[in-house]
């Protein structure tokens, strides 16, 4: 199966000079964890609800600044012709549970752990790749 059949194409996404509080009402509004960051529908970063906590509360960075403050940049992404059990390998090698979509560095869909899961038929394919994406890390020593 394409990972066209199951992705999102009506993606909303954000600026690098949105504020941390407008990124944090458009999560509460749309009920997601993260955010595309977007220049010109170019993907430039990602805004996880972690970002906003570990990087910019935890930090002093004001609710007012600029997302690109605390946005992750490096940024795995997926493309339109990958098959969705592609997708959900590489979600589970990068420990990651939204893949943007890209073509041309423009944005035009995402895939989360949800969407291949709603699919009969990767049930076990997302399975494996929640498992993967929640082993625990290990601790830095």
């Amino acid at each position: 199966m394409k990972i066209t059949d199951v992705m999102t194409t009506q993606v909303e996404y954000c600026s690098p000079e949105t504020s941390l509080t407008d990124v944090a009402m458009k999560m509460r509004e749309l009920d997601v964890g993260s955010v595309p960051i977007c220049q010109d529908d170019r993907l430039i970063g990602m805004c996880t609800d972690r970002d906003i906590v570990i990087e910019g509360l935890a930090n002093q960075v004001p609710p007012e600044a600029n997302v690109s403050q605390v946005m992750s940049g490096d940024i795995v992404t997926g493309t339109k012709s990958m098959t969705a059990g592609q997708a959900s390998d590489l979600m589970a090698e990068h420990q990651i549970r939204r893949l943007p979509i890209v073509e041309n560095e423009k944005l035009v869909g995402i895939v989360s752990l949800g969407d291949l899961a709603v699919e009969n038929r990767l049930d076990g394919e997302a399975g494996a790749a929640l498992e993967d994406i929640s082993y625990p890390a290990e601790p830095n020593r």
